[in-house]
């Protein structure tokens, strides 16, 4: 392995972080940042010592003009050979080897492995929030505010060890120089450093306000663009592409404004800038040949301090503009901070214990949720469902059918009572393990823009190509898998199926869902209106698969199609919040209650929610 690719494996990229992202400014960068400080400081030492060569490159500057100033032309090599050999030395030995190091711990440790290190931590933290955290904003908007954050943290940690380290190092040695050549010229430099330092203090942290409202507006216009682009069939169909335009361009000039705003102070600054950097030049060299004219000071020393003076007054604009970025990024990371690290609404108790193979019972005792509010969602449902049950859930549309679902599977929290799997109250079980108990297979079905391949892994990452291509025909969908190709040519199980599947038809998205149910073989399976998007010849097919499938596993389905459930060993009807009947197909009939006539009025073998009592919302 090279020393490149040693020094490059410096930094783990992908080393989780320990513990929440704080909220806090300094502390939020310690937790991006932890584990790359030996990486960082090797870097910013490697840095500063190439500040420290450009004073070293002054000093003998001024020695050789020194040597000629006071000796002859005819001798000057042999008398002057110490410093003519530490010259080039110097400039084609030693200094090409400290900027060569500068540029390879800064290119190699840092560049590649800050960016991955605090995006894989701010994603790790982002995808274990709430389903209600991803419901409350802009899938587009999360996104950009993960890459902003990251990057902005990145720029902050490489420009501290480019820029600062190297500033720091040069001013230092810079003083150090003019001290010994007379005190004067180090408290001139002093005095405009706390000149330069106040106008710093002053720009600074307006334009870190400035950039942070920047980058949210920049944030909202990703959002807003992505929210239309994500939903682009609906708006050709409702003919609202100058409404959305609108919207847009209402998101443009929003953050047109916040960039106008930042491009004032940003100029302002760089002036005031340009003015400072003037006045070092002729303090430095003005002293110094006051000082060559008292005696005091050799033509070399004018020479060095002109070379430090200019030195550091183009270091000014570089500097400053440098800082500018860092504060420019530091408004970046507050604005993404504020959005990404709010504490998790659902976690894992620390002693959650992981969920082994269940038998598959479950209990809903005397549970209640409505969301936070005071009235709706569930009420008091005490339901109990043997291992190996199957029951169906019907009910009209907000009677709370989803959300008991939502609650076995933990993406909310009960507010009352608790639910129980095998004896285990779910909130004592890891959630990552609960869920691996549980085959989903919704209306809505979930694709990835990958293959279909690796949309049916997602069941079980670990099956064989047997494996998939026996659960793709248990769902019927083996066959038009293997007709399809995409834009790149890639055809079959290779072929990927573009965003949320939007290459296929909503019936081929419903039977790969389905091939990824059966692939998964969980002990509990929910089917949320697992059919409804096929026709009837494929259904009658899929439907006899999901027989076979449902063998020996506890079944939810829920259905408006009745004729899906009939069979079933148990039905429960929900209406507001409550179950209000259960049992078979023919003792719902007989009772004549509101089953009965959901199975009297549906039109097309289908629940119908016209009906004022059967179209109540929770």
């Amino acid at each position: 392995m090279t020393l490149h690719r040693r020094l490059g494996r410096m930094i783990n990229a992908f080393r989780p972080a320990a513990g929440p992202p704080p909220n806090t400014l300094l502390a939020f960068f310690r937790w991006c940042l932890s584990g790359a400080w030996g990486g960082l400081s090797l870097a910013a030492i490697a840095s500063a010592l190439g500040g420290i060569a450009d004073v070293v490159a002054a000093v003998l500057l001024g020695a050789v003009v020194d040597a000629v100033a006071t000796g002859s032309p005819d001798t000057i090599m042999a008398d002057s050979a110490l410093v003519i050999a530490a010259f080039i030395g110097f400039f084609l030995i030693l200094r090409p080897i400290i900027f060569g190091l500068s540029t390879a711990t800064s290119s190699v440790i840092v560049g590649p492995n800050i960016m991955p290190l605090v995006l894989s931590r701010l994603h790790r933290w982002t995808m274990g929030h709430s389903v209600t955290f991803f419901d409350n904003d802009f899938a587009g908007r999360l996104a950009q505010k993960q890459m902003q954050t990251a990057r902005a943290v990145t720029d902050v940690a490489t420009e501290m060890v480019n820029v600062v380290a190297f500033a720091l190092a040069s001013v230092v040695g810079s003083a150090a120089f003019l001290i010994s050549v007379d005190g004067w010229g180090a408290i001139a430099l002093i005095v405009w450093l706390g000149a330069y330092l106040a106008l710093i203090k002053f720009f600074l942290p307006r334009i870190r306000s400035k950039s942070g409202a920047r980058a949210s507006a920049r944030a909202m216009v990703t959002g807003q663009v992505v929210d239309t682009i994500t939903n682009i069939k609906t708006v050709k169909l409702f003919a609202h592409a100058k409404h959305e335009d609108r919207e847009a361009l209402s998101a443009m000039a929003g953050f047109r404004e916040r960039a106008l705003d930042f491009g004032v102070i940003s100029s302002a600054f760089r002036m005031s800038l340009m003015v400072i950097a003037g006045i070092l030049p002729v303090i430095l060299v003005g002293g110094s040949l006051l000082l060559w004219r008292d005696g005091i000071a050799t033509p070399g020393d004018v020479a060095t301090a002109g070379a430090i003076s200019m030195r550091l007054s183009q270091m000014t604009g570089w500097v400053s503009m440098a800082l500018m970025g860092i504060w420019g990024s530091i408004g970046e990371v507050e604005d993404g901070m504020q959005t990404l690290s709010p504490p998790h609404a659902l976690t894992d108790k620390p002693d959650a214990l992981t969920l082994k193979r269940v038998a598959g019972q479950i209990d809903f005792d005397h549970v209640s949720f409505a969301y936070g509010r005071r009235a709706g969602g569930l009420q008091d449902i005490d339901l109990h469902i043997r291992p190996g049950e199957k029951i169906g859930i019907v009910g009209a549309s907000g009677a709370g059918k989803s959300t008991l679902v939502a609650l076995l599977l933990r993406l909310y929290d009960v507010e009352k009572g608790a639910i129980r799997i095998d004896s285990h109250d779910i909130r004592d079980v890891t959630q990552e393990s609960l869920r691996g108990q549980i085959g989903m297979v919704t209306q809505e079905t979930a694709m990835f823009n990958r293959s279909a391949r690796d949309n049916i892994l997602y069941g079980r990452p670990d099956a064989s190509q047997e494996e998939i291509e026996a659960a793709a025909r248990a769902a019927e969908a083996h066959d038009f898998i293997l007709g399809l190709e995409d834009f790149a040519g890639r055809k079959g199980y290779d072929a990927h199926l573009g965003e949320r599947g939007v290459k296929l038809s909503g019936g081929q998205r419903q039977r790969i869902a389905l091939a990824r149910a059966f692939l998964k073989d969980a002990p509990i399976l929910v089917l949320d209106e697992a059919t409804s998007a096929l026709d009837s010849e494929v259904e009658a097919q899929v439907q006899d698969a999901l027989t076979r499938a449902m063998a020996g596993k506890t079944v939810l389905a829920i259905a408006h199609r009745l004729s899906t459930i009939a069979e079933l060993d148990r039905i429960i009807v929900m209406d507001a919040g409550q179950v209000v009947e259960q049992g078979t197909h023919d003792q719902l009939l007989a009772k004549d209650g509101l089953y009965a006539r959901y199975w009297n009025r549906q039109s097309g073998g289908f629940l119908g929610t016209d009906d004022e009592e059967l179209s109540r919302a929770v």
